[in-house]
C-alpha cells in the first residue's frame, strides 16, 4: 500500500482533511469542532418551477374552431396552449340574464306595449289629448332602463 506523508495513515483512510479528489463532494456541518462532514446529493436535472401546472381541461372543438384558434395563435407567435391561457386571462365573460333582470325586462316590455297603445290612440283621437300620459310613461321607461343599465 502506498503511504501518505504522515506516518501511520493509509491511502483512502477516512480523514478530516485530504485532497480534493479523495474527499469527493462533501459539505462541512456546523458543529462544535467543525470536523464533521456530510455528503451533498446533487439530483441534477432541471430545477423545479415556481408555478407548476398539474391540471388540465379537455375541450372539444369543431375543425373550423381548431383552425381559427391555431391561426390566431400563429399570428400571435404563440402555441395554441399559451394562446388559450392568455385568452382565458383577458376574456370578459358576460353572465346570463338573472331572474331579477328578467323581471325588469318584462316590466319594460309591458311599458313599451302601453306606449304603443297610447301612440295608436293619439293618432286616432289627436296627440294633445294623450300627450301627458305619453310623457309620464316615457319618463318611467327611462327610469327603469337607467336602473337596469346601471346595475
Amino acid at each position: 500500500m502506498r503511504s501518505n506523508n504522515r506516518p501511520g495513515l493509509q491511502h483512502g483512510a477516512n480523514l478530516p482533511y485530504g485532497s480534493r479528489w479523495s474527499l469527493g463532494k462533501k459539505k462541512r456541518d456546523k458543529t462544535m469542532n467543525g470536523t464533521a462532514e456530510k455528503a451533498i446529493k446533487n439530483k441534477g436535472g432541471r430545477p423545479e418551477l415556481k408555478i407548476k401546472r398539474d391540471t388540465s381541461i379537455n375541450v372539444r372543438l369543431t375543425s373550423l374552431e381548431r383552425i381559427l384558434i391555431e391561426g390566431k395563435a400563429k399570428q400571435a407567435q404563440l402555441s395554441p396552449t399559451d394562446w388559450f391561457r392568455k385568452a382565458a386571462k383577458r376574456a370578459k365573460v358576460h353572465p346570463r340574464i338573472t331572474p331579477e333582470d328578467m323581471k325588469v325586462l318584462h316590466i319594460l316590455a309591458g311599458m313599451a306595449n302601453n306606449l304603443n297603445q297610447l301612440t295608436k290612440l293619439s293618432h286616432t283621437y289627436g296627440l294633445a289629448r294623450f300627450r301627458n300620459d305619453c310623457q309620464e310613461l316615457i319618463a318611467k321607461i327611462n327610469t327603469v332602463f337607467n336602473q337596469f343599465k346601471g346595475e
